[in-house]
């Protein structure tokens, strides 16, 4: 293989360019995805009273320490991939694809909300609010694509068809009510 890209003169430069390309956009396309999950769960968890503290302190945090604790999430669940990946490679592939679901909404959803509560500190501090913005301009560019949009009209198709059926399912199990007027 090494010597057929000597002898077409491919730089191994592009190639290893391509394959992180692909990686990323594989590894963006799953947050993506898993995000669609996270998002409205992450709403649910902010409604509940227990959080509300919490909320408060991290208000009270100035940008940097707000920036690590943003962070740990990512850092302790990140390695969740590479172990659940580990999982399905040998053999155990319920146990791997259950820690990857697991992790991968636990994680999102943990820094979507601490995101949600702390965007203005974070974003005061320049690298982040650059590389948000990176962030933003790929993930702009992503869902703009024909595949993205035809995979967003499917969920909402399944969406649907989903709490159509929920609601049908519902309606058939209310016992039937037994009205008893006098004659």
């Amino acid at each position: 293989m090494v010597r057929d890209l000597v002898l077409r003169r491919i730089p191994v430069n592009r190639i290893l360019k391509f394959a992180v390309f692909a990686l990323a956009t594989v590894y963006f396309l799953v947050d993506a995805v898993f995000l669609t999950v996270a998002k409205p769960m992450a709403d649910w968890i902010a409604e509940h009273y227990l959080f509300g503290g919490m909320r408060e302190w991290i208000v009270s945090l100035r940008p940097y320490p707000t920036l690590a604790l943003f962070a740990v999430p990512l850092i302790v669940l990140e390695p969740i991939k590479p172990a659940a990946a580990y999982l399905a490679g040998t053999g155990h592939v319920a146990a791997g694809l259950t820690l990857f679901v697991v992790g991968e909404i636990l994680k999102l959803v943990l820094v979507e909300r601490l995101f949600t509560v702390s965007r203005n500190k974070l974003m005061s501090i320049p690298a982040f609010a650059w590389v948000y913005g990176e962030y933003r301009q790929i993930m702009d560019r992503l869902e703009s694509t024909e595949a993205w949009q035809a995979v967003r009209r499917w969920s909402e198709i399944a969406k649907g068809a989903l709490r159509s059926y929920a609601m049908q399912l519902k309606t058939s199990q209310k016992p039937a009510r037994i009205s008893v007027q006098p004659r």
